[in-house]
């Protein structure tokens, strides 16, 4: 959820109302109002046209991984023979009956891949370690299959073009260093304390600073381009040592303190202290439209003011916060239901009715959502801001597990291969 604006600081009442979550059965009734009427304008309408399906090359326990670039497939582990990293190009619009092979690379006959992503010439796969089980990335080029470097932790790219590798908080080995990315040289490394959780500041793909929370309570603020230290602010009175969790939310620094009795803000890149809110029990924070929405451990959401800390909205029911995109919430309920609601008050928009989201390469391209109707995959893209939910397509005998780089979708299909589509938008 992958910026923070910060909002005017308006007069609100003491105690603001809770938002409310409608009654079960009334959501019920009017997701199947809708639906019903999906249903009847649909039939009644031209049928949808058939999309041409690409099949991908994959082996028996195979994972297919979509990318901006292409497709890559890593073979499942083997006791014997073979292992390869392969890459395939995308169809184009005119050709889409067959995918090209771009290169092939071996890999070691042990260890798991999580993720792969292509991104300025590299193709980073991140895995878990044959030796330790520690997570660690593996970087090819992206033209060719040539494995460059491996190093332990997961990459993120800087804002002067370098990468960040975060390693996974093994004990006794935890750190973070920064490498050249066509070479993987370390430029610098700064260790993490046990138990310790490095937080980022800035995009995704832009990050400008490292901050770390120490056990004796000091926080700390480096330069990701250089790694030199910029801030160090004491938290903990006196030489006390004891857990703290930290989380950069836009350019605030936000701090459980012991006991997770309330949430402290300190602003960025000073750690000058803004604010002291007294929602207890924070599990992580994010933005929401111009609020920040703090999610408790024992569930429920309470939208702070970024100005000031001020509690603006609180809702203590068991709906989890999904994505955010501007000034709507996406959650979902025990139910598997989805819902939109307003970021500023909290309250209910609009039901989208049960989904399973579809993850994307892109964060911010449109939200997609499937559903299984039989052998088939209803394929729709859920708004937000309209509250609605656009059937996009109904793909015959695909099971799920789908990624998206819109319009290209790769979903797993019923006999256990790989297919591609291209979406109508």
């Amino acid at each position: 959820m992958s910026i923070i604006e910060l909002g005017e600081v308006r007069d609100e009442p003491e105690s603001p109302p809770s938002a409310r979550r409608p009654r079960a059965a009334d959501r019920r009734l009017r997701a199947g109002a809708v639906l019903l009427l999906a249903l009847v304008v649909l039939a009644a309408a031209a049928p949808l046209p058939r999309r041409a399906m690409t099949s991908v090359p994959t082996a028996p326990g195979a994972s297919a991984y979509l990318t901006e670039a292409g497709v890559v497939v890593v073979d499942a582990t083997t006791p014997s023979g073979d292992r390869y990293l392969s890459a395939y190009a995308l169809p184009t619009a005119n050709d889409e009956s067959a995918v090209r092979r771009r290169w092939r690379t071996p890999l070691a006959r042990t260890g798991d891949y999580l993720a792969v992503w292509a991104r300025r010439g590299l193709l980073l796969a991140v895995g878990t370690s044959s030796t330790n089980g520690t997570l660690e990335t593996t970087a090819f080029d992206a033209g060719t299959g040539r494995q460059l470097w491996r190093h332990p932790g997961v990459a993120r790219w800087t804002a002067d073009g370098g990468l960040l590798l975060l390693d996974d908080m093994t004990e006794g080995s935890a750190a973070v260093r920064k490498v050249t990315p066509d070479t993987g040289a370390v430029q610098w490394t700064v260790s993490v304390p046990v138990a310790g959780s490095p937080e980022l500041h800035g995009p995704p793909d832009r990050v400008d600073q490292l901050v770390l929370v120490q056990p004796t309570g000091e926080v700390q603020v480096y330069d990701a381009g250089s790694g030199r230290l910029l801030r160090g602010v004491d938290t903990l009175a006196g030489a006390r040592s004891a857990f703290q969790r930290v989380q950069v939310v836009g350019d605030l620094v936000l701090l459980v303190p012991p006991g997770s009795t309330g949430l402290v803000a300190y602003g960025l890149p000073g750690l000058d202290p803004v604010w002291t809110s007294p929602v207890p029990l924070v599990s992580w924070a994010t933005t929401c439209g111009e609020l920040v929405c703090a999610v408790q451990q024992t569930g429920g959401v309470q939208a702070v003011d970024p100005a000031t800390g001020t509690v603006r909205w609180a809702d203590p029911g068991p709906d989890m916060l999904v994505d955010i995109r501007g000034d709507r919430l996406l959650v979902t309920g025990p139910d598997q239901r989805y819902a939109v609601r307003d970021a500023a008050t909290g309250q209910e928009r609009t039901e989208l009715g049960e989904w399973q989201m579809v993850g994307q390469v892109r964060p911010g391209d449109e939200l997609l959502g499937v559903r299984t109707a039989g052998s088939d995959l209803v394929v729709a893209a859920l708004d937000l801001g309209t509250g609605e939910a656009r059937i996009l397509d109904v793909l015959p005998d695909v099971a799920g597990g789908c990624q998206a780089a819109l319009p290209v979708l790769l979903c797993r299909r019923v006999d256990g291969s790989t297919g591609l589509w291209r979406l109508s938008r």
